[in-house]
């Protein structure tokens, strides 16, 4: 059974907890957090692109000249493709993007990603993120007083922490986020995940539903 040292703000170990093997000793699986990631960025997609045809293009349809005896090339509209201001031809148009991704699958992933940062020594557990106010300043110095390096970092709360949102929302690098939220890409993104005592308890709870 892995576990991992609990420190408080001040950078001071509290005690050491023992973590749910099945979410954070779970094999490293390429292939599925590859899917799982691939699901979620499809799912992001807004799908709203698109461009307008010869029937969106305004003018009128009439036809220009007469079909033959003119010498000139037959045209039927001034908004044919062929023309300046004319319409598009198979340009996007606006379409659902997302994916059906298996539940078990993405919990499969997630905990895939959270065993080996665990391996890795880049994921930490916090007390608890007991913040008197929501100054950014202050804050910052206790991100550097837990001793973290330079570099990308999540934080998950369980539940709704406000000051932990507007105080981290503005330090570049860090992002913070609560357990339900908590998705395949942040995981990959951030290269150091930082869980609140609650968070770890209800993601083994979460995850192995």
């Amino acid at each position: 059974m892995p576990s991992v040292e609990v420190k408080n703000l001040k950078n001071e170990v509290v005690e050491s907890l023992d973590l749910d093997a099945s979410v954070f000793d779970a094999p490293l699986n390429k292939a599925l957090i590859y899917d799982a990631l691939k699901a979620y960025q499809a799912n992001q997609r807004a799908g709203t692109s698109a461009t307008k045809t010869r029937g969106d293009v305004s003018g009128s349809g009439k036809k220009l000249w007469k079909q033959k005896g003119t010498g000139r090339a037959r045209v039927s509209s001034i908004r044919s493709p062929l023309w300046k201001g004319g319409g598009n031809v198979h340009g996007p148009q606006p379409r659902d993007w997302s994916v059906s991704f298996p539940k078990k699958m993405r919990r499969g992933a997630i905990k895939s990603v959270l065993s080996e940062r665990l391996r890795e020594g880049n994921l930490f557990v916090v007390d608890q993120f007991n913040l008197e106010n929501h100054k950014t300043k202050a804050f910052a110095s206790t991100i550097a007083g837990l001793g973290f390096e330079p570099g990308r970092v999540l934080i998950v709360e369980s539940g709704e922490n406000r000051n932990l949102e507007l105080s981290a929302r503005n330090l570049t690098g860090v992002n913070s986020t609560s357990s339900l939220s908590l998705n395949i890409y942040d995981l990959l993104y951030h290269e150091r995940v930082v869980l609140s005592r609650a968070a770890v308890a209800e993601l083994s709870d979460l995850l192995n539903r």
